[in-house]
């Protein structure tokens, strides 16, 4: 559905990159809060405050990671949406930016366009998205998984981190493609749906690789499917959804900056430069490789491009599904 070549969202792009020394005209005059659209725990919230901490140092002034969670980070990006275009609030958002974009347009309940309000600043990493099963759940793939979905008496539950969010399309590919039922139950963010999957409540859920692996590798989840291209090169025995039958799971994890629409081109140009230098410092690089992800810090118009590709191929995904946003 969703390949690596169709979006181009590699860590790649780095000689696009603004220069420091052409993006230096514009200087924070106060403190930069960051704007992660989920609660606290998830690895967009643990990427976000990396490059806070990296931030605060470049760019001389406080940058602090503020989490306003809910609706499928909606709420959080619409924080940044009406704040005033001057690079003191940033958005950092992942891949269900696209899905809840898509399904809020579709039912007329969108406070905000991507294309329209948000300017996009860089990538900041790339995350393989897994879909995981509880540790009761006597599935070690995704086709053992739905075999014992559709054995039991009563749908099995499968959590997301919000109507419209990224998990919730995917649940419902797979409910279409595979022939069975889930019930769907939503959360504020990957946080609180992996607490209620390790507790056992919640069958079926996904979430970035980096803020479930050692859940993964204790055992306490287990993965059964990447929904990205290849397999994740920390997981390698962990088969990807086209693999196991179903390429239109298929898509690929992201984590990314914005800024408020009209937020004048010397400020993005110097924001783009720190987050790409941020992305290539030794110490965050390292952290985020052993998160088992990929560095961003490509140029705007490189990451713009292909989160706007990414809803395009969403957008009639989410007709055709009728997903809805309740």
């Amino acid at each position: 559905m969703l390949s690596r070549r169709s979006l181009g969202l590699a860590a790649a792009g780095l000689l696009a990159t603004p220069s420091l020394a052409r993006a230096q005209a514009w200087t924070p005059t106060g403190p930069v809060r960051i704007v992660v659209p989920f609660p606290a725990g998830g690895t967009t919230d643990i990427l976000a405050r990396l490059y806070a901490q990296r931030l605060t140092e470049t760019l001389g002034v406080s940058v602090v990671v503020e989490n306003r969670g809910g609706a499928g980070g909606s709420i959080g990006a619409d924080v940044v949406a009406k704040a005033a275009p001057d690079g003191q609030t940033l958005l950092f958002h992942n891949l269900t930016f696209s899905t809840t974009t898509a399904a809020l347009e579709f039912v007329g309940r969108a406070p905000h366009a991507m294309e329209r309000d948000f300017a996009p600043i860089s990538l900041g990493a790339n995350v393989p998205m897994m879909l995981l099963v509880n540790a009761q759940v006597p599935a070690t793939n995704l086709r053992e998984f739905i075999a014992w979905a559709k054995a039991q008496p009563s749908p099995p539950f499968y959590g997301s981190t919000g109507p419209g969010s990224t998990i919730n399309l995917i649940g419902e590919v797979l409910k279409r493609d595979g022939g069975f039922a889930m019930e769907h139950v939503p959360f504020r963010g990957a946080a609180p749906l992996v607490q209620e999957m390790l507790a056992g409540r919640i069958a079926f859920g996904g979430d970035q690789l980096s803020s479930s692996l050692q859940h993964m590798r204790a055992g306490t989840l287990k993965p059964i499917a990447t929904l990205a291209a290849q397999r994740a090169r920390v997981l390698p025995n962990v088969p990807t959804v086209r693999e196991q039958g179903f390429p239109n799971a298929e898509i690929l994890g992201w984590n990314g900056f914005f800024a408020p629409a009209r937020t004048p081109e010397p400020v993005l140009a110097r924001l783009n430069a720190e987050i790409a230098a941020a992305a290539r410092y030794p110490s965050v690089a390292s952290r985020i490789d052993e998160l088992g992800a990929e560095p961003g810090g490509n140029s705007a118009a490189e990451f713009g491009a292909s989160v706007h590709a990414q809803i395009a191929a969403v957008r009639p995904l989410v007709r055709d599904l009728r997903m809805s946003v309740e």
